[in-house]
């Protein structure tokens, strides 16, 4: 058989077949290297590998066959079709991690030190605000938060302090389906010599892919979208400065022990195959619910990129290929209209997280942002009658009718 690689013409060949190579023993997938450990041939091959003289597996927490395949498989995927400044293919290095919280707190510690700060904007992920709000502080790191889809706000923030080092975006933000400028932040940003690094959860390299803007990280919770069916907890930082991503990055990973493992590695890839036909199957999805749910009287207000009333919807086509999987809505009647709803589904599930192929709802201001005061909350536009909504692929009317007998006073 031919070793030869041939140049993949679309996103779903670069899903299915980036990062595999031949087994040695001739498996069609890459098994789960179940192993702690690796073992040398001799002495010298163990120094050679510890030196980096020599390529090769050492110990489970620093490499794994299993999660380099994953981890390089998203690395083809946020960089397909991007090239850099002299034409050539953007080359990019991705660390899979247990978590995206994990991610973010490797990129966080590997890139900022004490009397730095962060800029970013409202609505972000309940866990990512704590931990900018209230881990980073006593560390020596605080954020400052602006309305970041309001230029000027960014601009006065950042000739106002010029200890302030990174830009975090989180677009489209959770859960009210914010969207910030990802192009026009970034140029701001590097006239300031900032970090940018962007969440692309929600949006999925299929949709938006943040490095053809100059970010520098990209991070993903990829338990959501990536992995597809719930069925394993992971995240991964992307990197474009791939010397440092192999050295410094790599290092503080491994020291900090936010390592993934090789079966949730194994499924996150058989997820990310059918990233393509599930997201557009989602986005199809969650089109349709969007209108159906603006035209409803039960319902306050729908965020969703997709509708020309949503006041992000430019900024959202101008970045993304589909305005995406998740929406939110503000019931009329309150936390009571959204407990009731909410207990009523029969099919659509009452959970948290998202990006599974079954249909998710959950409340945010007692579920996923729990934590976050009141305050700041509805000062974020997280009321306590707003609905999260991850779209799936099921039957849509299927869905609907779900949500309209849900929805329904009796």
């Amino acid at each position: 058989m031919p070793n030869k690689k041939i140049p993949f013409s679309g996103f779903s060949s670069v899903a299915i077949h980036s990062g595999h190579d031949k087994d040695p023993n001739y498996a069609h997938l890459t098994p789960i290297y179940a192993s702690s450990t690796y073992v040398f041939d001799e002495a010298e091959q163990g120094m050679r590998r510890f030196t980096g003289e020599e390529k090769g597996y050492i110990y489970g927490r620093w490499g794994n066959p299993t999660i380099t395949e994953a981890e390089e498989k998203i690395a083809a995927l946020e960089s397909y079709g991007i090239a850099d400044k002299h034409g050539n293919a953007i080359e990019l290095k991705a660390i899979l991690h247990a978590s995206g919280m994990a991610a973010i707190s490797t990129m966080l510690i590997g890139t900022l030190k004490a009397g730095d700060k962060i800029l970013s904007h409202y609505s972000l992920y309940g866990g990512t605000q704590q931990l900018l709000e209230t881990v980073l502080p006593p560390l020596g790191i605080e954020v400052i938060i602006v309305d970041l889809r309001d230029l000027n706000a960014a601009a006065n923030a950042l000739q106002a302090d010029d200890k302030i080092k990174m830009l975090y975006l989180e677009t489209p933000a959770n859960p009210t389906i914010q969207c910030v400028d990802i192009d026009e932040l970034t140029i701001l940003a590097k006239a300031y010599n900032l970090i940018v690094a962007v969440d692309n959860t929600f949006a999925t390299p299929y949709l938006q892919q943040p490095f053809q803007f100059g970010v520098d990280y990209i991070i993903h919770s990829t338990t959501k979208f990536l992995n597809g069916h719930g069925t394993a907890i992971g995240g991964v930082l992307i990197g474009k400065d791939v010397a440092h991503m192999n050295g410094h990055m790599t290092k503080l990973h491994r020291l900090l022990g936010g390592n993934s493992n090789p079966f949730d590695a194994y499924l996150l890839t058989q997820g990310m195959k059918t990233l393509e036909v599930r997201m557009e199957r989602h986005c199809h999805n969650a089109m349709e619910i969007a209108g159906f749910l603006e035209q409803h009287r039960a319902i306050k207000k729908v965020n969703y990129l997709g509708l020309p009333s949503h006041p992000d919807f430019n900024t959202a086509a101008k970045q993304m290929k589909h305005p995406g999987a998740m929406l939110s809505f503000e019931m009329a009647g309150g936390l009571d209209a959204a407990k009731k709803f909410i207990d009523k589904l029969q099919m659509c599930i009452r959970a948290v997280s998202l990006g599974t192929c079954d249909t998710l709802l959950c409340h945010p201001a007692s579920m996923t942002h729990f934590s976050v005061p009141k305050e700041k909350r509805e000062q974020y536009g997280i009321t306590d009658g707003l609905i999260r909504m991850s779209v799936g692929i099921e039957n849509v009317q299927d869905i609907i009718m779900d949500l309209d007998s849900s929805l329904s006073p009796s």
